[in-house]
C-alpha cells in the first residue's frame, strides 16, 4: 500500500483532534520518517513520510498516535546513514541539541483584557536581556521571574519593551544572537509557555513587547539546519544556506540563502508566528546591513547581496499588509533613508531603524574629558535628526547591548573609569538622559540605564537592582524625563511631535536650545537648554516662541537627582518682548554645570 502525504496544510508539527500532521522540506532527500515517544524511538516504529507533490520538496504524515506534547525526529537519509534532525519549524525542544516537542498555540491563555498598541509618537523603549534582568546568582532570570519587575518599568513609564532574542541558543547563557531555532524559546527562559504568560503580563500593564529576531545568520552552533538533508557544495551548509561566499558572515558561514523561496517562507514564517500566535507588538529585526550586504557596509556595491535586499522589501510588505499597527524596526546603522523608505519606492519598508548619527556623536561629547573638546555642533546634528520624514523613523539611545559591551562600558563609566558614582559621571550621564527623552525620535533606555547601572553587559552577569536605592534620585529624574517625554501631564505634547527648532547652539560656551513641537501652542512648545560643560551659566538670554510664563518642567541639577547636584538655582522664565534668535520674544535664564532643562507653558 503506497504511503500517502498528510491531507492536512501547515508545516513542522500541526496538531489535530485525532492526531499530528508533521512536515518538512528534504528537498534532496531519498526517504524521510518521523520517530517519537509515540513510536517508541525505535527503527521498527518510525513513521514514513511522503512526498507532498512534485518539486515541492516537502514530506509530510498523519500520525493518528502523536498529541501534544509528544517529543519526536525526523529521520532524514540521501545516502549513507539516516541523519537524525530537529524540525526547523518546531514551537517548542527540550534543549538545542535534544528534541522537538508538539505545540498546540491554542492552549495560549490571553484573558480577557484587550490591548492596544500605543502610538509610536509616544513609545518609551526598554530593552532588556531576559537572562541577566532577574537572574539569582548563577541561574539565568526567565520570563517569569521577569513578570515580576514589569511593575517597575510602568513606574518608571517605559511602555514597551524591546526584549533580545530568547530563542533557543547553545550553551546555559548567551546574548541571544546564536539562534539555534528560530520557532523556540529557550528552555531556561521558560519555553514558549512561559514567553506567552510574559506578553500577556505586560499587556495588562499597558506594555507593549518588541522582540528582537536574527536573520542576518543562523547559529553557528547547536544548528540542525546545517546540511540538514545531507546535500551541500564546496564545503558549505546545504539547503537553507548560500552555497558559496555569500555565506560568509562574521559569526560564521550561515547566511540564509534568500534567494530561494522556501528559505525566505521560513524565516517569514517565523516572524509571522511572533506576530500573530504570540501577539507581540512588534519586531525588531538584528543587523539588517549583514542581510543586504555581505560584511554590512552597504554603500559598496561589490559588496551587496540583492536577494536580502528583495526579502526585507517583500517581508515587511507581507507584514505590514497583515497587521499595519504592528511596529517594524532594523538595525542597520548605515545612515541610510531607503531603509525607512516605501518598499514600493525601493526601500527596506521598515517603520524606524537604530540611528548610528544620534549615538555616537553623543556619546563622544559626554565621554570627552575636557569641555573644550566636546561639538555642541555635532550634538545638536543628533538633536535634530536632519534625515528624518518623521519623527519615529529613529531609534535614539546612548546605551544599548552593543554600545555597553564588546570592550565597551556603561556611560557614567567611561565618563569616568572605575569611579562610575562619582558626580561627572552621574551629572554627564543624566545629560544622556535628557537628550535622549527630548530629541525627535523614539527613543531606547537599556536595562539599568534608569538607575545608572555601570558595569558593561555581559550575560552572565546579573543587572544590579540593588542600584534603585543607591541612586534612587537618578532614577527619579530618569521616571521625571518618561513623564514628560510621554506628555503624562499634558503639558509637554512637543516632545511627541515631529518638529525641531534649534534656538542656540553655542559652540563656544557649550550650550545647546531647541525648541520642540507638535502643533504649538500653549502645553505643545517646549523648550529644552543644555549646559555641556562644567561651567554655570548665568543671564543667558535666548529666544522664545511665545510671550507669557514658561514653567520650568525639570532641572536634572536639582538636589532631589543627587546629594551632590543642586548648586544653582534656577526658575521659570518670563518672556520680555525683545527680539531673540529670530523669536519675537526671549528671555534670561541660569543653567547648572552639565544640566538640563525643559519648559514649557501651562495648557
Amino acid at each position: 500500500m503506497p504511503i500517502a502525504p498528510s491531507p492536512h496544510a501547515g508545516m513542522g508539527a500541526v496538531p489535530h483532534h485525532d492526531g499530528v500532521t508533521f512536515r518538512v522540506w528534504a528537498p534532496n532527500a531519498r526517504t524521510v520518517h518521523v520517530a517519537g515517544d509515540f513510536s517508541g524511538w525505535t527503527a521498527a516504529g518510525r513513521v514514513p513520510m511522503a512526498p507532498d507533490h512534485a518539486r515541492s520538496g516537502t514530506w509530510s504524515a498523519f500520525v493518528p498516535q502523536a498529541r501534544r506534547g509528544s517529543q519526536y525526529k525526523f529521520l532524514i537519509r540521501r545516502g549513507g546513514p539516516y541523519r537524525w534532525r530537529i524540525d526547523p519549524f518546531a514551537r517548542e525542544v527540550t534543549h538545542s541539541r535534544g528534541n522537538a516537542v508538539v505545540f498546540d498555540p491554542a492552549t495560549l491563555d490571553w484573558g480577557e483584557q484587550p490591548f492596544t498598541m500605543p502610538g509610536w509618537d509616544e513609545l518609551v523603549l526598554y530593552e532588556l536581556h531576559v537572562g541577566t534582568f532577574t537572574a539569582d546568582g548563577d541561574r539565568p532570570g526567565t520570563f517569569d521571574t521577569a513578570i515580576g519587575r514589569l511593575d517597575h518599568l510602568k513606574w518608571l513609564g517605559a511602555n514597551a519593551v524591546e526584549v533580545m532574542p530568547p530563542f533557543s541558543f547553545a550553551g546555559p547563557h548567551s546574548w541571544g544572537y546564536n539562534p539555534s531555532h528560530l520557532f523556540t524559546i529557550d528552555t531556561s527562559y521558560g519555553g514558549p509557555l512561559a514567553f506567552a504568560r510574559f506578553v500577556r503580563a505586560a499587556h495588562e500593564r499597558g506594555i507593549a513587547v518588541i522582540l528582537d529576531v536574527v536573520h542576518n545568520h543562523l547559529g553557528p552552533t547547536d544548528l540542525d539546519l546545517w546540511r540538514f538533508d545531507g546535500s551541500y557544495r564546496r564545503g558549505y551548509g546545504g539547503q537553507y544556506f548560500y552555497n558559496d561566499r555569500r555565506a560568509l558572515t562574521p559569526w560564521g558561514a550561515t547566511r540564509p540563502n534568500y534567494d530561494r523561496k522556501q528559505v525566505r517562507n521560513f524565516l517569514r514564517d517565523s516572524a509571522v508566528m511572533w506576530l500573530e500566535q504570540f501577539r507581540v507588538d512588534g519586531l525588531r529585526f538584528d543587523g539588517t546591513n549583514y542581510i543586504r550586504s555581505r560584511w554590512g557596509n552597504v554603500h559598496h556595491p561589490r559588496e551587496r547581496i540583492a536577494g536580502g535586499h528583495r526579502y526585507l522589501a517583500a517581508m515587511t510588505t507581507d507584514l505590514r499588509l497583515r497587521q499595519p499597527w504592528k511596529l517594524l524596526i532594523a538595525e542597520d546603522m548605515q545612515r541610510d533613508p531607503l531603509v525607512t523608505a516605501p518598499a514600493e519606492d525601493g526601500g527596506l519598508g521598515f517603520h524606524s531603524q537604530w540611528d548610528a548619527d544620534f549615538v555616537h556623536p553623543v556619546r563622544r561629547a559626554l565621554e570627552t574629558p575636557w569641555d573644550t573638546g566636546r561639538d555642541a555642533t555635532a550634538v545638536a546634528r543628533a538633536v535634530t535628526g536632519h534625515y528624518l520624514r518623521a519623527a519615529h523613523e529613529r531609534v535614539i539611545f546612548t546605551e544599548s547591548h552593543d554600545e555597553v559591551a564588546n570592550g565597551r562600558s556603561r556611560l557614567p563609566e567611561t565618563i569616568n573609569p572605575g569611579a562610575a558614582d562619582s558626580w561627572p559621571s552621574r551629572k554627564r550621564a543624566a545629560l544622556g538622559l535628557a537628550l535622549v527623552l527630548t530629541s525627535a525620535g523614539m527613543p531606547l533606555l537599556f536595562q539599568g540605564q534608569e538607575f545608572c547601572e555601570d558595569r558593561w553587559f555581559d550575560d552572565r552577569a546579573p543587572l544590579s537592582w540593588d542600584k534603585t536605592h543607591r541612586h534612587s534620585g537618578f532614577l527619579h529624574l530618569a521616571r521625571q524625563l518618561v513623564r514628560l517625554r510621554r506628555n503624562l501631564d499634558g503639558t509637554t505634547a512637543g516632545l511627541r511631535g515631529p518638529h525641531t527648532t534649534l534656538l542656540r547652539v553655542d559652540d563656544q560656551r557649550k550650550v545647546l536650545v531647541y525648541h520642540r513641537w507638535w502643533q504649538g501652542g500653549p502645553g505643545d512648545d517646549v523648550i529644552v537648554a543644555v549646559n555641556l560643560s562644567t561651567q554655570v551659566i548665568d543671564g543667558y538670554r535666548v529666544g522664545l516662541p511665545r510671550a507669557g510664563t514658561w514653567r520650568l518642567r525639570c532641572n536634572s541639577d536639582a538636589p532631589m537627582f543627587g546629594h551632590d547636584f543642586g548648586g544653582v538655582h534656577t526658575t521659570d522664565l518670563q518672556a520680555a518682548p525683545i527680539l531673540w534668535d529670530h523669536q519675537p520674544v526671549s528671555a534670561e535664564f541660569t543653567i547648572g554645570p552639565y544640566a538640563a532643562l525643559v519648559y514649557s507653558q501651562d495648557a
